[in-house]
C-alpha cells in the first residue's frame, strides 16, 4: 500500500512539475505579411520553395523566416545571435541588400502565435505589425 501510494504521489508530482513548467516560445519560421489579406499578392510558392512576388511592394511589406534566416523584400539576413526577453525576441543578424552589407539589431514582439510587431526600442510606440500567412 506504501510503495502504490509513493507511486502515485510521484506521479502527480512529475505532472504538476511538468505543468508548471514555462511554455514554449512561438516558432518564428513562416511567411509574415503587414496585412493578413494579402499574403497570396506576396508571397508566391513554386515547388517547397518560397519567394516574393515580382510585385509585392505594391501590396505591403512582408518577412520569409527559415531558421537562422529572414529575408524582406529588399534584404537578405542570417541571424547571428537571439536573445529573449519575455514577450520580445532580440535579434542582431548579419544583412544584405543589393548595395551593402551591415549588421542590424531589431526586435519583435510576439503578440501570439499568429500576430507579431517589429518594436523599436529608441521610438517609443512605433510598431509594424505582421500576421502569419499560409499558402
Amino acid at each position: 500500500m506504501n510503495l502504490r501510494f509513493l507511486l502515485r504521489a510521484g506521479a502527480l508530482f512529475s505532472a504538476s512539475v511538468m505543468s508548471a513548467t514555462p511554455s514554449q516560445a512561438v516558432e518564428l519560421s513562416g511567411l509574415w505579411a503587414t496585412s493578413a489579406g494579402v499574403c497570396d499578392k506576396l508571397f508566391e510558392k513554386t515547388g517547397n520553395d518560397v519567394s516574393f512576388r515580382q510585385d509585392s511592394d505594391i501590396y505591403g511589406s512582408g518577412l520569409i523566416i527559415e531558421g537562422d534566416r529572414i529575408r524582406s523584400q529588399s534584404a537578405a539576413c542570417r541571424i547571428r545571435s537571439r536573445r529573449e526577453d519575455g514577450a520580445v525576441v532580440h535579434f542582431l543578424a548579419a544583412c544584405s541588400t543589393d548595395i551593402m552589407l551591415s549588421s542590424v539589431q531589431f526586435s519583435l514582439k510576439i503578440i501570439d502565435q499568429d500576430t507579431i510587431s517589429r518594436i523599436f526600442p529608441g521610438l517609443p510606440g512605433e510598431e509594424i505589425g505582421y500576421y502569419r500567412c499560409s499558402l
